[in-house]
């Protein structure tokens, strides 16, 4: 029955769902897990990485983009279709600097993305794109903002959220330690949640990771790998010793 209805993004089938939409939802699922953390003065964002090959070069493989001086963006899905929207996401940036003479807000920028994808959902001859976005940055008074857009072309703001294959998981993980994550937290306890957020969901090392810090009015910045390689082995000695604690509990 789906064959009928799934040919074009803009027919419906009978129960109300446009398939091609849930087909780039899929695409999503299938893509590497990411996740963003929205702190008090700082945007941390963490991805997983793909293995890559010997003879590649690494910076062909960074799935973290920045869109303007101020606003960075990672995403799970497919990374030619991210290409694309984050080339006019610059252009748009651009232009708006030059048009109004000041930067472009965050949620600006995210509906800007949003509005793109949206159109990709009510023309013939096109396919949604395949991919959702973590959107983070600063407005101009120096507030952070961390928003999620859709293939459907929806979006909201978070204060952390995640996505990508193992998006449900670490996103129950993520609920489960919830006040943890919103209290105000320094640098590296903001990249310790991510890392350990990557960890709840797939066992990683810290080479098949990528964490990158934006803060106000400074670059962003990438973290060290060696950073990330005492993190990993802090964090998994602490899951260690809960899941020791736990089957204590459990026995007795």
């Amino acid at each position: 029955m789906a064959e009928r209805y799934d040919r074009a993004v803009t027919i419906y089938s009978p129960d109300g769902h446009l398939l091609q939409v849930e087909y780039a939802q899929e695409a999503v699922r299938k893509g590497s897990t990411v996740v963003g953390l929205r702190t008090n003065n700082a945007i941390v964002l963490g991805v997983e990485k793909k293995s890559m090959g010997d003879l590649q070069e690494e910076r062909f493989m960074r799935k973290i983009c920045m869109l303007d001086d101020h606003v960075v963006m990672t995403f799970a899905g497919l990374t030619a279709d991210a290409r694309i929207l984050v080339n006019r996401a610059q252009v748009e940036a651009q232009s708006h600097r030059l048009n109004f003479e000041k930067p472009v807000s965050v949620e600006y920028i995210t509906r800007f993305i949003a509005q793109l994808k949206q159109n990709y959902t009510q023309s013939n001859g096109r396919r949604p794109f395949g991919l959702s976005c973590l959107v983070g940055g600063f407005n101009e008074d120096g507030s952070p903002h961390l928003f999620q857009t859709e293939p459907s072309g929806i979006f909201y703001e978070w204060t952390a959220n995640t996505t990508g294959r193992a998006g449900q998981t670490a996103r129950e993980y993520m609920e489960k330690h919830a006040d943890e994550m919103l209290a105000p937290t320094d640098e590296i306890t903001a990249i310790k949640h991510i890392v350990r957020t990557l960890k709840s969901a797939s066992s990683l090392s810290h080479n098949q990771l990528d964490v990158a810090v934006l803060k106000h009015k400074q670059p962003l910045r990438m973290i060290d790998r060696q950073v990330l390689a005492d993190l990993v082995k802090t964090v998994h000695r602490e899951m260690e010793a809960e899941t020791r604690k736990r089957t204590r509990i459990g026995i007795s």
